[in-house]
């Protein structure tokens, strides 16, 4: 009787033994998977944050080289009588600031930490809105 409870004893905290580091295994592997998949997300998120920066300097360098574009067609509305070709440009310049402020608004999505997809349907609003900047700067030079 007494060795059958000793048996019964080893072979019940051998279970136990067992069964602990079985557990503890598990557990090791758990982490490591949550831990990986946090890892990756975050690389894949700021490669995309890289892009859309890259994006963003783009526009900001576009809006550049375009507010030098309005400064010198400015100058040769200015100088015409042309109440219409004057008015054309003031609407030209007010998508010109709608473009600005869009571009602001990406920059600030960014800086926030906003979701991916926000940032990019702002990011698609600025280029629209300076590819519509550029148009009717376009339409002023027409006039002239």
């Amino acid at each position: 009787m007494k060795r059958s409870r000793l048996n019964l004893f080893k072979a019940t905290s051998m279970t136990i033994s067992v069964l602990g580091v079985v557990m503890i295994v598990i557990t090791i592997a758990i982490i490591g998977y949550l831990g990986f998949q946090s890892l990756s997300s975050f690389i894949s998120t700021d490669a995309s944050s890289g892009d859309n920066y890259q994006q963003l300097t783009a526009l900001k360098s576009d809006y550049s080289t375009l507010k030098a574009e309005y400064d010198s067609t400015k100058t040769q509305v200015e100088n015409s009588n042309n109440k219409d070709l004057k008015e054309a440009y003031v609407n030209a310049e007010l998508e010109l600031i709608k473009a600005q402020s869009a571009i602001t608004d990406v920059d600030s999505a960014m800086s926030a930490g906003e979701s991916p997809q926000e940032i990019q349907n702002r990011l698609n609003t600025a280029k629209t809105q300076l590819q519509n900047a550029k148009a009717s700067l376009n339409n002023v030079r027409g006039m002239l």
